[in-house]
């Protein structure tokens, strides 16, 4: 169980769908759909058949068989095929957008059904496909702790949800775009949980820098409470050491100073508040740790070229 202290909780408190893009591909062949949508992270489950996938952020092609999951970070482009030779027959662009390779549009020609796409449903090779389609539904934190692809072989991760997705993607039923979301939450977390979990994992340095007796114990407190008015001070004492030793200590173990880590995670969170509630900006202020509307968007905006309410009207 991931409890409040739990390092795993920080890092997967993040997936949250909303109205993510969600398919069964279903495919002949020879097949290759080339994928070129920017989405922040895209999940592909093997229900039936076998696939290979080509990133181009490096790395040899990876073959998927049945029950193995891949999950590709965007917004490096990718090809999925039956072979890694196959030229691509599909082009898919930012919007869900589907082409063919010398640009001319698809017009509905390989839609098969409710969320269903491909050449015909009863085809030998069957994928699940779930794709996050704002930055904001996965935190950048855990982007940038995840390779360009990642796969995880059906023999050291068993889903239970496999089956129970195949019959939910397909149904027409009223609020089933939020039981698909949840779905695709639950499934994101429990193959990234499986994934930071192996012996060989290549966890980020604030995740390592966790099990420091002191640089953990400052960032679980700031974790646990970023509005409060920590300064480097503060934290070193909990600590237990000088203020010069932890910002020292911190720095060289997360890659960023304490302030500019809280700071971070500040304004993560105030974006996270700013689409999903409706909520002022000067009561996410409160909540995030800032002192009116105003320093929190001059920070927000140093930090991601945009102002809040931007970021709010671009959510919705």
């Amino acid at each position: 169980m991931l409890t409040r202290g739990d390092p795993l909780a920080g890092l997967l408190d993040g997936p949250r769908a909303r109205g993510a893009f969600m398919i069964r591909a279903c495919f002949e062949p020879p097949w290759a759909v080339r994928v070129e949508d920017r989405a922040p992270l895209t999940v592909m489950l093997m229900a039936r058949g076998d696939a290979w996938i080509t990133s181009d952020g490096g790395g040899e092609p990876v073959r998927l068989l049945p029950g193995d999951l891949a999950i590709a970070r965007g917004p490096d482009p990718y090809t999925c095929a039956d072979t890694p030779d196959t030229a691509p027959q599909a082009l898919i662009l930012p919007g869900g957008e589907c082409r063919y390779p010398d640009g001319s549009s698809l017009n509905g020609s390989m839609d098969l059904g409710v969320r269903t796409w491909g050449d015909r449903p009863d085809a030998p090779t069957v994928m699940l496909i779930g794709t996050y389609l704002m930055q904001g539904e996965i935190t950048g934190r855990l982007l940038d702790a995840l390779p360009p692809l990642l796969t995880l072989p059906a023999d050291v991760w068993q889903c239970p949800l496999t089956p129970f997705l195949m019959e939910e993607i397909v149904r027409d039923e009223p609020g089933q775009e939020v039981v698909l979301d949840r779905l695709l939450d639950l499934l994101v977390i429990s193959a990234l949980r499986a994934w930071f979990s192996r012996p060989e994992a290549a966890a980020p340095a604030w995740y390592r820098a966790l099990g420091d007796p002191v640089v953990g114990r400052a960032l679980r407190l700031i974790q646990d409470d970023p509005a409060h008015p920590w300064t480097v001070s503060a934290l070193a004492a909990k600590a237990g050491v000088s203020r010069a030793a932890l910002a020292r200590r911190f720095t060289d173990l997360v890659g960023e100073p304490p302030m500019a880590y809280l700071t971070a995670r500040r304004l993560a969170l105030a974006a996270d508040r700013l689409r999903d509630t409706e909520d002022t900006l000067a009561a996410i202020a409160r909540r995030v740790g800032y002192g009116s509307a105003f320093a929190l968007s001059s920070a927000f905006k140093r930090m991601y070229g945009v102002s809040p309410q931007e970021h709010r009207t671009r959510a919705a």
